[in-house]
């Protein structure tokens, strides 16, 4: 089972022209500047807006299909949407903006109250049942809209920007949510502007510019290679494997103390940002939790700043001023110290 799209839809000044699938049980993320197509392209799946031309199915049933006018409206889809602001309905409780979709398909009151008790516990909202979307957090809120989009058992699920207005703690908590909410029977795309999210959440990226895919592929794949600018910088990340303990981070050669994270011991996905790490021409003072001692292996002096390869014992990409770079002093070959805040370390189950 498979959710195949091919679609093409002008969208003000922008051209929508897209072709990729997703499979049963596979999580799809879609990147992209703003003002690419992806949340049209999500309203184009979800059957808010119709493609001009090309056709959208799910395991061989056309949802869309402009060349003979068939078309589903978002109801008769098996999918559910999670849009960026939640759009709770403000005068239901969270019961019923759970049930919702439930009695609105036709479902009994009681069975919809029933089933919605029953994903708001495995959300963990189940002591959320009678409150009011306007006393909800922003963290309450997504688990909300979260338990409403899975209450109707969806094949399809389409997140937009879904952890964008959380806070750190609060997307944390929604990151292992969305993880646990894995399923070998439902496709799941999710829009986000978070190349973390897109590199720890995804098993594929598609990379959307200017309404074209210019790139899909694993996150390893779009990272070993990225083939535009805009993906170099958005995924010009330092994806680290290796198995947490606690606060303590082994990565075999070495070991890095991460900060609050909220995920359980064993294998994990650590990224440190390039701009997160410092370089220093001596041991830094205040005895940082993160130093260690390195070589510079590569410099690349472009747009304005400078990318540095460093060697052994940790080979990661670091970002620094032209200023900054110079003060070194140092050539390739050169040793330097490295140092970075266990804050700025952030941990994902492997």
């Amino acid at each position: 089972m498979s959710l195949s799209i091919d679609v093409r839809r002008r969208i003000g000044a922008t051209q929508l022209d897209v072709q990729f699938t997703v499979a049963a049980g596979e999580t799809v993320a879609i990147v992209g500047p703003n003002g690419a197509g992806k949340t049209s392209l999500l309203r184009v799946v979800a059957g808010l807006i119709s493609a001009d031309e090309g056709r959208i199915s799910w395991d061989g049933v056309v949802w869309d299909d402009a060349s003979s006018g068939e078309f589903f409206p978002p109801e008769q889809r098996p999918l559910a949407y999670v849009f960026q602001d939640y759009a709770l309905i403000e005068h239901l409780t969270v019961g019923d903006n759970v049930a919702f979709g439930l009695r609105a398909r036709g479902v009994r009151r009681r069975r919809a109250r029933e089933r919605a008790q029953e994903v708001l516990d495995v959300v963990g909202g189940s002591d959320l049942v009678e409150r009011m979307p306007s006393s909800l957090s922003g963290g309450e809120a997504q688990t909300v809209a979260i338990a409403r989009a899975l209450a109707t058992e969806p094949t399809v699920m389409l997140f937009d920007e879904p952890f964008a207005a959380l806070d750190a703690s609060a997307r944390a908590h929604a990151r292992r949510l969305f993880s646990s909410m894995r399923s070998s029977s439902m496709a799941r795309l999710i829009v986000t502007h978070d190349a973390v999210e897109a590199l720890t959440l995804a098993d594929r990226i598609v990379v959307v510019e200017a309404g074209s895919v210019v790139q899909i592929g694993t996150p390893s794949e779009v990272l070993a290679t990225p083939r535009s600018h805009f993906v170099a910088e958005i995924l010009g990340l330092n994806p680290l494997s290796g198995q947490l303990r606690g606060d303590e981070l082994s990565l075999g050669t070495m070991s890095l103390t991460v900060g609050a994270h909220g995920v359980d011991d064993g294998d994990v996905i650590a990224i440190v940002r390039p701009r997160s790490v410092s370089l220093h021409r001596e041991r830094p003072e205040g005895s940082p939790r993160n130093v260690w001692r390195t070589t510079i292996d590569a410099v690349d002096r472009s747009d304005g700043r400078v990318r540095v390869q460093l060697g052994t014992p940790l080979p990661i990409a670091v970002e620094v001023t032209p200023a900054g770079f110079d003060a070194l002093a140092t050539e390739p070959d050169g040793e330097v110290w490295a140092s970075v805040k266990a804050s700025e370390i952030v941990v994902q189950p492997a």
